[in-house]
Protein backbone atom coordinates (compact mmCIF):
# COMPACT_ATOMS: atom_id res chain seq x y z
CA UNK A 1 0.00 0.00 0.00
CA UNK A 2 1.39 3.44 -1.04
CA UNK A 3 1.70 6.29 1.46
CA UNK A 4 -0.82 8.08 -0.34
CA UNK A 5 -3.16 5.71 0.32
CA UNK A 6 -2.37 5.31 3.89
CA UNK A 7 -3.13 8.88 4.37
CA UNK A 8 -6.53 8.66 2.56
CA UNK A 9 -7.22 5.38 4.89
CA UNK A 10 -6.24 7.90 7.69
CA UNK A 11 -8.25 10.89 6.71
CA UNK A 12 -11.36 8.36 6.62
CA UNK A 13 -10.72 6.83 10.27
CA UNK A 14 -10.04 10.62 11.52
CA UNK A 15 -13.49 11.90 10.12
CA UNK A 16 -15.37 8.80 11.53
CA UNK A 17 -14.10 9.53 14.90
CA UNK A 18 -14.69 13.24 15.22
CA UNK A 19 -18.43 12.46 14.08
CA UNK A 20 -18.96 9.40 16.67
CA UNK A 21 -17.30 12.13 18.94
CA UNK A 22 -20.14 14.84 17.51
CA UNK A 23 -22.96 12.19 17.69
CA UNK A 24 -22.30 10.97 21.33
CA UNK A 25 -23.09 14.25 23.36
CA UNK A 26 -26.08 15.02 20.58
CA UNK A 27 -27.73 11.19 22.25
CA UNK A 28 -26.84 12.17 25.44
CA UNK A 29 -28.50 15.24 25.13
CA UNK A 30 -31.62 13.83 23.08
CA UNK A 31 -31.94 11.22 26.00
CA UNK A 32 -31.55 13.90 28.85
CA UNK A 33 -34.39 16.53 27.20
CA UNK A 34 -36.95 17.60 29.70
CA UNK A 35 -40.53 16.11 29.20
CA UNK A 36 -42.01 19.24 29.32
CA UNK A 37 -41.13 22.90 28.81
CA UNK A 38 -41.82 24.72 32.27
CA UNK A 39 -41.38 28.60 32.36
CA UNK A 40 -40.58 28.74 36.16
CA UNK A 41 -37.32 29.28 38.36
CA UNK A 42 -38.22 25.78 39.95
CA UNK A 43 -41.14 23.07 39.35
CA UNK A 44 -42.03 19.75 40.60
CA UNK A 45 -44.95 17.35 40.16
CA UNK A 46 -45.87 14.73 42.62
CA UNK A 47 -48.12 11.66 42.96
CA UNK A 48 -49.14 12.59 46.27
CA UNK A 49 -49.99 9.04 47.78
CA UNK A 50 -46.64 7.76 47.51
CA UNK A 51 -44.52 10.58 47.21
CA UNK A 52 -43.15 10.02 43.51
CA UNK A 53 -41.70 12.57 41.92
CA UNK A 54 -42.79 12.67 38.10
CA UNK A 55 -41.03 15.55 36.66
CA UNK A 56 -38.80 17.95 38.87
CA UNK A 57 -36.51 20.93 37.55
CA UNK A 58 -34.38 23.15 40.13
CA UNK A 59 -36.40 21.66 43.20
CA UNK A 60 -33.62 22.19 45.73
CA UNK A 61 -32.78 25.69 45.61
CA UNK A 62 -34.58 27.30 48.33
CA UNK A 63 -36.35 30.35 46.52
CA UNK A 64 -38.86 33.13 47.99
CA UNK A 65 -42.42 31.94 48.29
CA UNK A 66 -44.46 34.76 49.27
CA UNK A 67 -48.18 33.59 50.35
CA UNK A 68 -47.35 30.10 50.15
CA UNK A 69 -46.09 30.29 53.50
CA UNK A 70 -49.34 30.55 54.49
CA UNK A 71 -49.73 26.52 53.95
CA UNK A 72 -47.34 26.03 57.36
CA UNK A 73 -49.26 28.60 58.76
CA UNK A 74 -52.33 26.78 58.25
CA UNK A 75 -50.65 23.67 59.21
CA UNK A 76 -50.13 24.96 62.75
CA UNK A 77 -53.74 26.32 62.99
CA UNK A 78 -55.22 22.92 62.39
CA UNK A 79 -52.43 21.22 64.70
CA UNK A 80 -53.45 23.75 67.28
CA UNK A 81 -57.10 22.77 66.31
CA UNK A 82 -56.72 19.07 66.69
CA UNK A 83 -54.91 19.13 69.86
CA UNK A 84 -57.45 21.17 71.60
CA UNK A 85 -55.11 24.58 72.18
CA UNK A 86 -57.63 26.37 69.95
CA UNK A 87 -61.42 26.10 69.07
CA UNK A 88 -62.86 27.39 65.80
CA UNK A 89 -65.14 29.72 68.22
CA UNK A 90 -62.45 31.03 70.05
CA UNK A 91 -62.45 35.05 69.24
CA UNK A 92 -59.44 37.51 68.89
CA UNK A 93 -59.84 41.49 69.27
CA UNK A 94 -57.24 42.82 67.15
CA UNK A 95 -53.74 44.46 68.75
CA UNK A 96 -52.13 47.80 66.72
CA UNK A 97 -49.95 45.39 64.68
CA UNK A 98 -52.54 43.21 63.02
CA UNK A 99 -55.26 45.83 62.45
CA UNK A 100 -52.15 48.31 61.23
CA UNK A 101 -51.33 45.63 58.64
CA UNK A 102 -54.88 44.80 58.01
CA UNK A 103 -55.50 47.95 57.11
CA UNK A 104 -53.09 48.23 54.00
CA UNK A 105 -55.12 47.66 51.19
CA UNK A 106 -51.97 47.12 48.90
CA UNK A 107 -51.81 43.85 50.34
CA UNK A 108 -54.35 41.18 50.38
CA UNK A 109 -56.22 41.93 53.26
CA UNK A 110 -59.67 41.82 54.95
CA UNK A 111 -60.02 45.41 57.25
CA UNK A 112 -59.79 44.34 60.78
CA UNK A 113 -61.88 46.36 62.84
CA UNK A 114 -59.38 47.88 66.22
CA UNK A 115 -63.10 47.31 68.38
CA UNK A 116 -63.78 44.17 66.03
CA UNK A 117 -63.93 40.97 67.88
CA UNK A 118 -63.71 37.66 64.92
CA UNK A 119 -63.40 34.05 65.44
CA UNK A 120 -60.49 31.51 64.55
CA UNK A 121 -62.96 30.63 61.94
CA UNK A 122 -63.65 33.61 60.40
CA UNK A 123 -59.60 34.33 60.20
CA UNK A 124 -58.58 31.15 58.72
CA UNK A 125 -61.24 31.32 56.07
CA UNK A 126 -59.84 34.72 55.11
CA UNK A 127 -56.49 33.31 55.05
CA UNK A 128 -57.05 30.60 53.03
CA UNK A 129 -59.49 31.84 50.53
CA UNK A 130 -58.29 35.35 50.03
CA UNK A 131 -54.77 35.63 51.64
CA UNK A 132 -55.45 38.05 54.05
CA UNK A 133 -51.93 39.04 55.57
CA UNK A 134 -53.56 40.29 58.78
CA UNK A 135 -55.75 37.43 59.01
CA UNK A 136 -52.50 35.40 59.28
CA UNK A 137 -50.51 37.31 61.85
CA UNK A 138 -53.97 37.12 63.96
CA UNK A 139 -53.94 33.27 64.02
CA UNK A 140 -50.27 33.04 64.60
CA UNK A 141 -50.97 35.03 67.65
CA UNK A 142 -53.67 33.26 68.96
CA UNK A 143 -51.51 30.16 68.19
CA UNK A 144 -48.02 30.84 69.77
CA UNK A 145 -49.16 34.60 71.33
CA UNK A 146 -46.76 35.90 69.21
CA UNK A 147 -45.35 36.17 65.99
CA UNK A 148 -41.86 35.53 67.02
CA UNK A 149 -42.91 32.57 69.13
CA UNK A 150 -45.08 31.28 65.67
CA UNK A 151 -41.99 31.76 63.46
CA UNK A 152 -40.41 29.67 65.96
CA UNK A 153 -42.62 26.73 65.55
CA UNK A 154 -42.87 27.04 61.88
CA UNK A 155 -38.98 26.77 61.43
CA UNK A 156 -39.20 23.63 64.23
CA UNK A 157 -42.22 22.37 62.13
CA UNK A 158 -40.13 21.96 59.40
CA UNK A 159 -37.58 20.27 60.56
CA UNK A 160 -40.18 17.50 62.33
CA UNK A 161 -41.92 17.16 58.98
CA UNK A 162 -38.35 16.54 57.12
CA UNK A 163 -37.87 19.94 55.14
CA UNK A 164 -34.23 20.22 54.52
CA UNK A 165 -34.57 23.43 52.55
CA UNK A 166 -36.48 26.61 54.33
CA UNK A 167 -36.07 29.72 55.82
CA UNK A 168 -39.20 30.94 57.76
CA UNK A 169 -39.23 34.65 59.36
CA UNK A 170 -43.09 35.35 59.75
CA UNK A 171 -46.41 33.85 59.04
CA UNK A 172 -47.34 35.52 56.25
CA UNK A 173 -45.01 35.64 53.15
CA UNK A 174 -44.67 38.89 53.31
CA UNK A 175 -40.64 40.47 52.74
CA UNK A 176 -40.65 41.83 56.47
CA UNK A 177 -39.95 45.36 55.10
CA UNK A 178 -43.84 45.53 54.65
CA UNK A 179 -44.30 44.58 58.36
CA UNK A 180 -43.90 48.41 59.05
CA UNK A 181 -40.51 47.33 61.40
CA UNK A 182 -42.81 44.82 63.47
CA UNK A 183 -40.69 41.86 61.20
CA UNK A 184 -40.56 38.97 64.37
CA UNK A 185 -37.92 39.50 66.78
CA UNK A 186 -34.61 37.07 65.28
CA UNK A 187 -35.55 38.27 61.88
CA UNK A 188 -33.85 41.30 59.46
CA UNK A 189 -35.72 43.76 58.00
CA UNK A 190 -34.49 42.59 54.60
CA UNK A 191 -35.54 38.92 54.89
CA UNK A 192 -38.36 37.07 53.73
CA UNK A 193 -39.52 33.47 53.63
CA UNK A 194 -37.60 31.01 51.84
CA UNK A 195 -38.29 27.04 50.57
CA UNK A 196 -37.38 24.98 47.93
CA UNK A 197 -40.04 23.56 45.25
CA UNK A 198 -39.27 20.03 47.03
CA UNK A 199 -40.12 21.09 50.25
CA UNK A 200 -43.07 23.25 49.20
CA UNK A 201 -44.72 19.54 47.84
CA UNK A 202 -43.60 17.58 51.34
CA UNK A 203 -45.16 20.16 53.25
CA UNK A 204 -48.45 20.41 50.96
CA UNK A 205 -48.16 16.56 50.98
CA UNK A 206 -48.59 16.85 55.09
CA UNK A 207 -51.36 19.18 55.20
CA UNK A 208 -53.36 17.54 52.69
CA UNK A 209 -52.56 13.91 54.46
CA UNK A 210 -52.92 15.39 57.87
CA UNK A 211 -55.77 18.12 57.40
CA UNK A 212 -57.75 16.48 54.22
CA UNK A 213 -60.35 18.90 55.83
CA UNK A 214 -58.21 21.66 54.76
CA UNK A 215 -58.85 21.19 50.92
CA UNK A 216 -63.20 22.06 52.31
CA UNK A 217 -61.97 25.80 52.28
CA UNK A 218 -59.20 26.13 49.56
CA UNK A 219 -61.43 25.25 46.91
CA UNK A 220 -63.90 27.87 47.93
CA UNK A 221 -63.56 30.18 45.00
CA UNK A 222 -65.22 33.39 46.52
CA UNK A 223 -66.95 33.90 50.09
CA UNK A 224 -68.14 36.93 51.94
CA UNK A 225 -65.95 38.20 55.06
CA UNK A 226 -67.62 39.23 58.54
CA UNK A 227 -67.25 42.99 57.61
CA UNK A 228 -68.84 42.60 54.12
CA UNK A 229 -65.66 42.47 52.19
CA UNK A 230 -65.62 40.23 49.19
CA UNK A 231 -62.89 37.35 49.24
CA UNK A 232 -62.36 36.19 46.01
CA UNK A 233 -60.15 33.38 45.80
CA UNK A 234 -56.60 33.74 43.87
CA UNK A 235 -56.30 30.11 42.78
CA UNK A 236 -58.18 30.90 39.49
CA UNK A 237 -57.44 27.17 38.31
CA UNK A 238 -61.10 26.47 40.95
CA UNK A 239 -64.28 25.35 39.18
CA UNK A 240 -65.88 28.86 37.64
CA UNK A 241 -62.60 30.74 37.58
CA UNK A 242 -60.53 31.99 34.92
CA UNK A 243 -58.24 28.85 34.52
CA UNK A 244 -60.94 26.31 35.77
CA UNK A 245 -58.96 23.14 35.81
CA UNK A 246 -60.89 19.55 36.13
CA UNK A 247 -60.52 18.01 39.95
CA UNK A 248 -58.05 21.39 41.04
CA UNK A 249 -59.50 21.72 44.55
CA UNK A 250 -56.34 24.14 46.21
CA UNK A 251 -53.98 25.23 47.44
CA UNK A 252 -52.26 28.58 47.79
CA UNK A 253 -50.85 31.09 45.59
CA UNK A 254 -47.95 33.46 46.24
CA UNK A 255 -46.29 36.66 44.64
CA UNK A 256 -44.03 39.13 45.60
CA UNK A 257 -41.34 41.06 43.23
CA UNK A 258 -38.70 38.88 44.70
CA UNK A 259 -40.98 35.36 44.46
CA UNK A 260 -42.85 36.29 41.51
CA UNK A 261 -45.39 34.04 40.11
CA UNK A 262 -45.47 31.03 42.41
CA UNK A 263 -48.32 28.66 43.13
CA UNK A 264 -48.78 25.58 44.95
CA UNK A 265 -51.54 23.47 43.49
CA UNK A 266 -53.23 19.64 43.92
CA UNK A 267 -55.54 18.30 41.89
CA UNK A 268 -57.41 14.56 41.93
CA UNK A 269 -58.48 13.44 38.92
CA UNK A 270 -58.68 9.53 37.31
CA UNK A 271 -57.93 8.44 41.16
CA UNK A 272 -54.66 10.13 41.32
CA UNK A 273 -54.32 13.06 43.43
CA UNK A 274 -51.16 15.00 42.42
CA UNK A 275 -49.10 18.00 44.06
CA UNK A 276 -47.38 20.82 41.85
CA UNK A 277 -45.54 23.61 42.53
CA UNK A 278 -44.21 26.29 40.00
CA UNK A 279 -41.78 29.18 41.83
CA UNK A 280 -41.63 32.72 40.12
CA UNK A 281 -42.64 31.10 36.65
CA UNK A 282 -43.13 33.86 33.66
CA UNK A 283 -44.30 34.62 30.22
CA UNK A 284 -42.24 37.08 29.48
CA UNK A 285 -44.78 39.77 30.57
CA UNK A 286 -44.11 40.89 33.84
CA UNK A 287 -47.67 39.72 34.87
CA UNK A 288 -48.02 37.92 38.35
CA UNK A 289 -51.21 36.42 37.42
CA UNK A 290 -51.68 34.44 35.19
CA UNK A 291 -47.88 32.58 34.49
CA UNK A 292 -48.39 30.45 37.27
CA UNK A 293 -51.63 29.16 36.16
CA UNK A 294 -50.23 28.26 32.59
CA UNK A 295 -47.11 26.21 34.07
CA UNK A 296 -49.52 24.80 36.87
CA UNK A 297 -51.89 23.50 33.86
CA UNK A 298 -48.70 21.96 31.58
CA UNK A 299 -47.72 19.95 34.35
CA UNK A 300 -51.03 18.76 35.58
CA UNK A 301 -52.08 18.16 31.38
CA UNK A 302 -48.50 15.86 31.81
CA UNK A 303 -49.55 14.37 34.81
CA UNK A 304 -52.63 13.17 33.44
CA UNK A 305 -52.29 12.46 29.74
CA UNK A 306 -49.27 10.17 30.87
CA UNK A 307 -49.76 8.79 34.37
CA UNK A 308 -51.67 6.32 36.16
CA UNK A 309 -51.74 4.90 39.44
CA UNK A 310 -51.20 0.66 38.92
CA UNK A 311 -50.87 -2.09 41.36
CA UNK A 312 -47.24 -3.84 41.27
CA UNK A 313 -48.21 -6.40 43.68
CA UNK A 314 -50.72 -7.48 45.46
CA UNK A 315 -50.85 -7.80 49.51
CA UNK A 316 -49.00 -10.91 50.77
CA UNK A 317 -46.64 -11.08 47.76
CA UNK A 318 -43.47 -12.82 48.42
CA UNK A 319 -40.39 -12.61 46.13
CA UNK A 320 -38.99 -15.86 44.68
CA UNK A 321 -36.03 -17.20 46.49
CA UNK A 322 -36.44 -14.41 49.18
CA UNK A 323 -39.81 -16.04 50.86
CA UNK A 324 -38.04 -16.66 54.65
CA UNK A 325 -36.08 -15.85 57.16
CA UNK A 326 -33.82 -18.07 59.74
CA UNK A 327 -35.26 -18.14 63.10
CA UNK A 328 -33.20 -18.39 66.30
CA UNK A 329 -34.31 -19.99 69.46
CA UNK A 330 -37.83 -20.79 68.08
CA UNK A 331 -40.28 -23.81 67.83
CA UNK A 332 -39.95 -23.28 63.81
CA UNK A 333 -36.30 -22.71 62.38
CA UNK A 334 -37.79 -20.10 60.16
CA UNK A 335 -40.59 -18.24 58.84
CA UNK A 336 -42.17 -16.72 56.16
CA UNK A 337 -42.44 -13.06 55.63
CA UNK A 338 -44.53 -11.07 53.21
CA UNK A 339 -45.97 -8.00 52.52
CA UNK A 340 -48.50 -6.26 54.84
CA UNK A 341 -50.46 -4.59 51.71
CA UNK A 342 -50.71 -4.04 48.43
CA UNK A 343 -47.87 -1.95 46.57
CA UNK A 344 -49.15 0.91 44.00
CA UNK A 345 -47.10 3.06 41.99
CA UNK A 346 -47.26 6.20 39.89
CA UNK A 347 -46.15 5.32 36.35
CA UNK A 348 -45.96 6.23 33.28
CA UNK A 349 -48.58 4.36 30.51
CA UNK A 350 -46.96 1.31 29.62
CA UNK A 351 -43.80 1.12 32.52
CA UNK A 352 -45.55 -1.56 34.15
CA UNK A 353 -42.91 -4.54 33.40
CA UNK A 354 -40.16 -1.63 34.18
CA UNK A 355 -40.41 -2.57 38.13
CA UNK A 356 -39.05 -5.10 40.39
CA UNK A 357 -39.30 -5.34 43.76
CA UNK A 358 -36.78 -5.74 46.60
CA UNK A 359 -36.63 -6.11 50.15
CA UNK A 360 -34.67 -4.16 52.60
CA UNK A 361 -34.55 -6.05 55.52
CA UNK A 362 -34.26 -3.94 58.93
CA UNK A 363 -30.81 -5.47 60.10
CA UNK A 364 -31.99 -4.01 63.70
CA UNK A 365 -34.04 -6.56 63.89
CA UNK A 366 -31.84 -9.69 63.18
CA UNK A 367 -28.60 -10.66 64.84
CA UNK A 368 -25.23 -11.17 63.67
CA UNK A 369 -25.99 -14.14 61.40
CA UNK A 370 -28.84 -12.79 59.97
CA UNK A 371 -31.79 -14.62 61.98
CA UNK A 372 -35.07 -13.40 63.89
CA UNK A 373 -35.14 -14.27 67.70
CA UNK A 374 -38.30 -16.34 69.15
CA UNK A 375 -40.63 -15.01 70.15
CA UNK A 376 -42.78 -13.06 67.89
CA UNK A 377 -46.04 -12.68 66.62
CA UNK A 378 -47.73 -12.60 63.05
CA UNK A 379 -47.07 -9.79 61.29
CA UNK A 380 -44.41 -8.75 62.49
CA UNK A 381 -42.09 -5.81 60.79
CA UNK A 382 -39.12 -7.13 59.39
CA UNK A 383 -38.31 -4.60 56.73
CA UNK A 384 -39.53 -2.73 53.49
CA UNK A 385 -40.47 -3.79 50.17
CA UNK A 386 -39.11 -1.11 47.81
CA UNK A 387 -39.20 -0.91 43.83
CA UNK A 388 -36.61 -0.39 41.21
CA UNK A 389 -37.38 1.27 38.09
CA UNK A 390 -35.43 -0.63 35.03
CA UNK A 391 -36.47 1.14 32.06
CA UNK A 392 -35.05 4.28 30.04
CA UNK A 393 -37.51 7.17 31.20
CA UNK A 394 -35.60 9.89 33.60
CA UNK A 395 -36.37 8.67 37.15
CA UNK A 396 -37.09 11.36 39.71
CA UNK A 397 -37.33 9.56 42.22
CA UNK A 398 -39.33 10.53 45.86
CA UNK A 399 -40.22 13.38 47.48
CA UNK A 400 -37.79 11.86 50.64
CA UNK A 401 -34.75 11.32 47.87
CA UNK A 402 -35.13 8.03 49.39
CA UNK A 403 -36.53 4.61 48.17
CA UNK A 404 -40.17 5.51 47.63
CA UNK A 405 -43.18 3.55 46.96
CA UNK A 406 -42.55 1.24 50.06
CA UNK A 407 -44.50 -1.19 51.93
CA UNK A 408 -43.85 -3.43 55.15
CA UNK A 409 -42.28 -6.36 55.17
CA UNK A 410 -43.85 -8.65 57.74
CA UNK A 411 -43.82 -12.17 59.40
CA UNK A 412 -46.59 -14.35 58.02
CA UNK A 413 -47.14 -16.36 61.12
CA UNK A 414 -45.98 -16.38 64.75
CA UNK A 415 -43.15 -18.44 66.13
CA UNK A 416 -42.91 -19.36 70.13
CA UNK A 417 -39.92 -19.88 71.95
CA UNK A 418 -38.59 -23.10 72.04
CA UNK A 419 -38.72 -24.89 75.45
CA UNK A 420 -34.84 -25.81 76.39
CA UNK A 421 -35.07 -29.40 76.10
CA UNK A 422 -35.59 -28.99 72.44
CA UNK A 423 -33.06 -26.05 72.50
CA UNK A 424 -30.08 -28.48 74.04
CA UNK A 425 -31.15 -31.52 71.47
CA UNK A 426 -30.57 -28.93 69.00
CA UNK A 427 -27.07 -28.09 70.29
CA UNK A 428 -26.26 -31.42 71.02
CA UNK A 429 -27.42 -32.45 67.54
CA UNK A 430 -25.44 -29.84 65.85
CA UNK A 431 -22.85 -30.96 67.99
CA UNK A 432 -22.77 -34.28 67.10
CA UNK A 433 -23.74 -33.11 63.01
CA UNK A 434 -20.38 -31.58 63.09
CA UNK A 435 -18.22 -33.58 64.43
CA UNK A 436 -19.35 -36.32 61.75
CA UNK A 437 -18.68 -34.11 59.26
CA UNK A 438 -14.90 -33.61 60.73
CA UNK A 439 -14.88 -37.48 60.32
CA UNK A 440 -16.34 -37.89 56.75
CA UNK A 441 -13.97 -35.30 55.44
CA UNK A 442 -11.46 -37.08 57.59
CA UNK A 443 -11.86 -40.54 56.13
CA UNK A 444 -12.64 -38.73 52.25
CA UNK A 445 -9.25 -37.71 52.81
CA UNK A 446 -7.17 -41.21 53.22
CA UNK A 447 -8.66 -42.66 50.19
CA UNK A 448 -7.75 -39.50 48.25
Amino acid sequence: MNSMNQKRILAVFMAAAMFLTVLAPMKQVSAAADPISINAKASILVEASSGKILYGNNIDESLPIASMAKIMTEYLVMEAIKDGKVTWEQTYTPNDYTYSISQIRGLSNVPLRKDGSYTVKELYEAMAIYSANGAAIALAEVVAGSETNFVKMMNDKAKELGLTDYHFVNATGLENKDLNGNHPEGTSEDDENKVSARDMAKLASRLIKDYPEILETASIPRKTFKEGTDMPNYNWMLKGLIYEYEGVDGLKTGSTDSAGSSFTATAEKNGMRVITVVMDASDGTGDLKSPRFKETKKLLDFAYNNYSVEELYPAGYQIKGKSSIPVVSGKEKEVGIQTDQPMTVAMKNGEKGNYKAKYMIDKKKLNEKGELAAPFKAKEAVGKMVVDYKGEEKDYGFLTGEAGGEVNVVTKEGVEKANWFVLTMRGIGGFFAGLWDSVVQTVSGWFS
